[in-house]
């Protein structure tokens, strides 16, 4: 018999969805209405061994206790702030991620985000869409890169990454994070609120959960000050929400490139009416090759569980 998975989110990847169907027997959450969740999940929870989902969705402590015979997490994504470590723990669930093949999507992505918040992409778009280059309306510059500094919190694969590029655009760089990286020559400084004081830009690489969360917070805005700018592609747990849309709003932070909010997918009306924010939908490893390489992972896990095999990427 094959094993019982419980898949809770599709990968875009039709090959990794054909692997699932024929290693595996599938029991597919996402494919009915929410209002069916729960039922279909007490219907076939008896069975499950695998618990195949992702970074946002993860798994909660009520969810967990519907699966009884529950063996493995297989999270497809890097971020695990989601999945209820004190459950796994005590019932000895093994949980797994996706690291290392997102690195330079979410990587390009932050730079992206950077990039267009410091040159206004998305204003300059408007303005040629809307007639306004044809009406002479005057235009206000952007600003170099160049002899600016990019302060990264959070200097993992990602972070590391996200510095090497920007590198290339001529900028200083720092960052900081609770440990020190012993094998890089850029400077850490002493503390986040001193990173962000330290910075022109600050670009949001940490892990999210609770040591994490709100820490990116009113008095770090202001740190970073009415010519800074502010990209998060980690989670949106990280920053203050609401002192952010405040920051942008009074123009005490200068501009603002999100790729992650605290409720997704709700993001609030008053932040996506902002100028001088750019927005996108969690999407820094939305590519066809990342996702598929994502999803590959996934089924990899599970395939090395199952057969008894060490895991790929277990999460301690």
């Amino acid at each position: 018999m094959q094993p019982e998975i419980l898949v809770m989110a599709p990968s875009p990847s039709p090959a990794v969805m054909a692997q699932f169907d024929a290693r595996f027997t599938c029991h597919h959450v996402w494919r009915l209405p929410a209002d069916e969740h729960e039922a279909f999940i007490a219907r076939v929870g008896a069975g499950v061994r695998g618990l195949a989902t992702t970074g946002t969705i993860g798994m909660d402590a009520a969810l967990a206790a519907r699966l009884p015979r529950l063996e493995i997490v297989a999270v497809n994504g890097i971020g695990v702030d989601a999945v209820d470590f004190s459950v796994t723990r005590a019932r000895g669930i093994r949980v797994t991620n996706t690291p290392g093949v997102l690195t330079d999507d979410v990587a390009d992505l932050a730079v992206a985000l950077l990039l267009a918040a410091a040159r206004r992409i998305p204003a300059l778009d408007h303005y040629v869409r809307g007639g306004q280059w044809q009406a002479r309306v005057p235009l206000q510059p952007a600003r170099t890169l160049r002899g600016k500094t990019a302060g990264i919190y959070g200097f993992g694969r990602i972070g590391k990454a996200v510095a090497q590029r920007l590198a290339g655009f001529g900028m200083a760089l720092r960052y900081f994070q609770p440990n020190v990286v012993a094998t890089t020559d850029v400077p850490r400084s002493a503390s986040l609120l001193a990173l962000a004081a330290e910075s022109d830009y600050l670009v949001v690489c940490a892990p999210g959960g609770a040591a994490t969360r709100g820490v990116i917070d009113a008095a770090v805005l202001a740190a970073l000050g009415p010519q800074g700018t502010l990209i998060n592609v980690a989670r949106g747990s990280i920053v203050d929400e609401a002192a952010l849309v405040a920051a942008l709003a009074h123009s005490t932070l200068g501009a603002a490139g999100l790729d992650v909010f605290a409720n997704e997918p709700e993001v609030p009306a008053a932040l996506a009416a902002l100028p001088n924010a750019v927005l996108t939908p969690h999407v820094g490893s939305l590519t066809v090759e990342t996702r598929h390489a994502m999803g590959q992972l996934v089924i990899d896990n599970l395939l090395a569980h199952f057969a008894g095999a060490a895991l790929l990427t277990p999460v301690p």
